[in-house]
């Protein structure tokens, strides 16, 4: 365990001469060690499997190679695809903007449930497109689903999985968990970029985007049966309630209503667990 110092200093006025007193307060510095505390599991679950998720179901795919994606589906110069990949991105900047006031204002399990839902249903209209190639309006196609996609990425995963990882760590490893769950999604992204174009060659345009939407509904199963609701909750209510033993899902509850939805869920119990 890392220990730092810090000295405060505390002037005491005096009539004639000031004096000093120096204190010193020792904070614990949590470490990677640390994180796999039977206690700080569910947190370090949770992290993890969101930057997972923020990263197969193919944003990074989508972004990197929009110019390629476009043409594939039709515009035949290159200067067009660049054109479109231009507005998709002004969709990226203009929902992420969009998505700021509602997630304190509808929560952001909401926010992540339909937006993947979204995800899924334009990345199977897309793969569904390039599968029937007959269709005169593919490309327009392309771009309407991709622009969805785009929107519903950022107004779910795009911001709240950065959000929640700074909001779930205990203050003393927040820092350390943070970091880890970040090289997480630039490992997952990384592992994206390089197999994009590998999977389109080797099962098809279709098919990559299918597998895409795939990981979706297994990302919305992840965030309906695990990720907590932290709106409202203040960092000591999750630590306490992860100090107490509750299932992950309820770590942003007030204890009465975490106890209330104990209660209800006893029937389903086996879906929980």
């Amino acid at each position: 365990m890392i220990e730092i110092k810090i000295e405060i200093e505390i002037m005491h006025a005096s009539k004639h001469s000031p004096a000093h007193k120096i204190e010193t307060v020792e904070i614990e510095k949590g470490t990677h060690r640390q994180l796999l505390a039977k206690w700080l599991r569910p947190i370090l679950f949770i992290s993890l499997g969101l930057s997972f998720f923020q990263q197969v179901t193919g944003i990074n795919a989508i972004i990197y190679y929009a110019p390629t994606i476009l043409q594939i589906a039709g515009f035949k110069y290159a200067s067009n695809a660049i054109l479109a990949t231009l507005g998709i991105g002004i969709m990226n900047v203009l929902f992420t903007i969009i998505a700021l006031p509602l997630i304190d204002r509808w929560g952001r399990r909401p926010l992540l449930l339909y937006g993947l839902l979204g995800m899924f249903t334009s990345l199977v209209i897309l793969g569904t497109a390039f599968y029937f190639p007959v269709f005169t309006s593919l490309r327009w196609i392309a771009v309407a689903s991709m622009v969805i996609y785009i929107a519903s990425f950022a107004m779910s995963l795009g911001p709240i999985m950065w959000l929640i990882i700074s909001e779930i760590f205990p203050l003393n490893i927040r820092g350390v968990g943070a970091s880890l769950a970040i090289s997480a999604s630039w490992g997952f992204n990384m592992l994206v970029s390089l197999t994009f174009l590998t999977l389109i060659q080797f099962i098809g345009t279709s098919h990559t985007f299918w597998l895409y939407s795939f990981l979706c509904v297994l990302g919305w199963i992840f965030v309906y049966l695990v990720v907590p609701e932290t709106k409202n909750c203040s960092l000591e209510q999750i630590e306490n309630n992860l100090r107490l033993g509750r299932p992950s899902r309820e770590l942003g509850m007030t204890p009465r209503v975490s106890s209330v939805f104990s209660i209800l869920k006893r029937p389903f119990v086996f879906f929980f667990n």
